[in-house]
């Protein structure tokens, strides 16, 4: 079958622009892996409006289960002109059935060397259904092409990926049910020879799920990535609190901003969440003194909604946030998705209000999708998206910015006032729009 063009196409919950879009790494790994002579377009739904005219030879859709309604309907539409569809990331990964019924092939796993196969398949009119992933390829090979992303309004940030996978299983995540025991590391050099690209004028985000997934190869990173003197964020588990030496290796390397998974303040909920690990780096205050000795910025993630929550216990963990100063921080009511321990088991316990609540054409973000235990759906609901508004009240933000502990750095100080105001604005847009078309 003829093959000179192709569309890539990352969609948004709904048919509607954001502000906190960064450029997805997932499709200019697809890119890279494109031959030469093939033409690649790149749409980003969450920046930019799709062309209504646009009609390649293939169209490969990346879905997530909160844009997975959206992105039917953008299949739909490229299906009705003619144009096969092949979708893969996440979603289809755990729902391929129900992918399939609205695409012509699916790719799960990874995409590297199955997105190849699927392309000769293609040209020589012998599409399969479906292409599994090589979860377990060395990632000497890691390709990344860049161009894709030029022109398009992201948020003036840089994503590199040093590894895949994490060391832990925690009951909300599904991202070891993607990767299994599977935990795969760049090579260094070619890591370092990456980044030498980027200017310290951008702040640099490494995508991992978790940077600290070895310390031996975290500590030949960050050794081998200090003298670019770059700055960077990254998203890294608690535990590295408890070693202060590293700590000082991540600020010499460069880190001014981590994300760390606090979740919740309950020992309960942490130990139901299999996450009783948390514990210990100490104390939360005390681990964001650590951060904050060293210049760190903290962006801190709860998640509201496991059996010991109340509307106390959501106070609780907001007073938290503000009293520690947390620069960012998200207050996540707690989100079943496919993949996922905690999805199997509130289905098994009837729990969920819908358990397909991401094709639910009644379903709105923020809306409740289960029963908690000491709350009502509609409370609950409520609760998790007023903490999500104190937060980033005007006074809330400005005695955080301002009243940084982590020091006076210009440049932190600005990213960190630039990204209150975007999940401002994003907190207030994004609740109860309803997701797709």
């Amino acid at each position: 079958m003829k093959l000179e063009k192709i569309t890539l196409l990352r969609p948004n919950m709904g048919d509607y622009r954001s502000t906190d879009g960064l450029p997805p790494l997932a499709m200019g790994i697809l890119a890279a892996r494109t031959p030469k002579e093939i033409a690649v377009n790149f749409y980003d739904d969450k920046v930019e409006v799709i062309p209504a005219d646009d009609k390649p030879d293939l169209v490969a859709i990346t879905v997530e289960t909160f844009t997975a309604r959206r992105a039917y309907d953008l299949a739909a539409a490229y299906r009705a002109k003619g144009v096969p569809v092949v979708m893969g990331g996440y979603h289809p990964t755990f729902l391929p059935d129900e992918a399939l019924q609205h695409a012509d092939a699916i790719v799960t796993g990874d995409a590297e060397g199955s997105w190849e196969r699927l392309l000769a398949d293609f040209r020589h009119d012998r599409l399969q259904r479906v292409y599994a992933g090589g979860n377990d390829r060395p990632l000497d090979d890691y390709r990344l092409d860049r161009s894709i992303f030029k022109g398009k309004k992201y948020a003036p940030v840089e994503l590199v990926q040093f590894g895949r996978g994490c060391r832990f299983v925690c009951d909300f995540c599904s991202i070891h049910a993607f990767y299994q025991d599977k935990l795969r590391m760049r090579p260094v050099d070619r890591f370092v020879e990456e980044l030498q690209q980027f200017s310290r004028r951008k702040l640099i985000f490494f995508v991992d799920d978790n940077l600290f997934s070895s310390r031996e190869l975290l500590e030949a990173m960050l050794t081998a990535i200090r003298p670019l003197k770059l700055r960077w964020s990254c998203q890294i588990s608690i535990d590295v609190a408890r070693d202060e030496a590293l700590l000082d290796k991540l600020r010499d390397a460069g880190c001014i901003f981590v994300l760390v998974g606090f979740e919740s303040l309950s020992p309960a909920n942490l130990k139901q969440m299999a996450k009783p690990w948390n514990q210990v780096a100490g104390d939360y205050l005390s681990v964001v003194k650590k951060f904050h000795q060293r210049g760190i910025a903290v962006y801190g993630t709860f998640v509201f909604g496991y059996d010991d929550d109340t509307t106390a216990t959501i106070r609780q963990s907001l007073d938290f946030a503000q009293a520690a100063k947390l620069e960012i921080a998200n207050f996540n009511p707690l989100t079943p998705t496919p993949g996922s321990p905690l999805y199997d088991r509130l289905l098994s316990e009837d729990r969920l209000l819908s358990p397909q609540w991401w094709l639910d054409p009644n379903y709105r973000y923020g809306d409740p999708i289960f029963i908690p235990k000491s709350m009502s759906p509609a409370e609950f609901a409520e609760q998790c998206f007023a903490a999500k508004q104190a937060f980033y009240s005007w006074s809330s933000i400005a005695r955080r910015v301002l009243g940084s502990d982590a020091g006076i750095d210009l440049f932190r100080t600005g990213m960190v006032g630039m990204a209150n105001l975007i999940s401002r604005r994003e907190v207030m847009r994004k609740q109860y729009r309803t997701l797709g078309t």
